[in-house]
Formats: structure tokens, C-alpha cells, sequence
């Protein structure tokens, strides 16, 4: 069983930075995935990016060029931070991470482990 808790989430304004965190504790067999989503007020829940259990990192679209994973292998844990640049009203939600064994996936229905939520408003 793994828990996620996320910080780092705030206000800031339009081309600002914000730099979150997953914390992780507990443990789980296999490879793990771990991925961050987002939920904008009225909006469906979105996928934001991943980093694989080797390091590898996905990003959607609308935050490519704009957002960065990075995680220190050294620690041997799986958490890891999540770099927001230039950041525009649109990303503003609440930014929860995630977590599944085996690969990574776009859709939240097949993440097991969720953290509760960091806000992050751009204005």
C-alpha cells in the first residue's frame, strides 16, 4: 500500500513558477508508475504527466515545454517534483498525484493510489 501527499501548490501570477511534490510513504510490489492529474472547477479530472519507474516522463500537450519531473534516484523512494513554468490562468486546479503498478496510463480510472490535492491558481 503506498500514501501520496502532495504540496507545493499556491497562488501565483500569469509566467510564474510553482514547484510541487509528491510524497510517498508504504511500499508496493512491482513497477510503479507515478502521475499527476488535474481538476479545473466544472471540469472532468485531466492527465498531466508520469514518470516511470526507469525515469521516463510523459506530458500532456497543453503543459509540454512548460512542466518537468524530476525525481533523485539516489533516495531509491518514489517521490519526486513536479516544476511548473510559465504558468497560464488555464492551469489553474487542483493538482493530485497518483500512483499504479506496472505501466503508465493517461486515464485516472486505472490509478490506484491518490493524494488529496494541492490547489494551484494562476492569476
Amino acid at each position: 500500500h503506498v500514501q501520496l501527499v502532495e504540496s507545493g501548490g499556491g497562488l501565483v501570477q500569469p509566467g510564474g513558477s510553482l514547484r510541487l511534490s509528491c510524497a510517498t510513504s508504504g511500499s508496493v510490489d512491482g513497477t510503479v508508475c507515478m502521475a499527476w492529474f488535474r481538476q479545473a472547477p466544472g471540469k472532468v479530472r485531466e492527465w498531466v504527466s508520469w514518470i516511470t519507474h526507469v525515469g521516463s516522463t510523459n506530458f500532456a500537450d497543453s503543459v509540454k515545454g512548460r512542466f518537468f519531473i524530476s525525481r533523485d534516484n539516489a533516495k531509491k523512494t518514489l517521490d519526486h517534483q513536479m516544476q511548473m513554468n510559465d504558468l497560464k490562468p488555464e492551469d489553474t486546479a487542483m493538482y493530485y498525484c497518483a500512483a499504479r503498478t506496472f505501466g503508465c496510463s493517461t486515464s485516472e480510472s486505472l490509478y490506484t493510489y491518490w493524494g488529496q490535492g494541492t490547489q494551484v491558481t494562476v492569476s
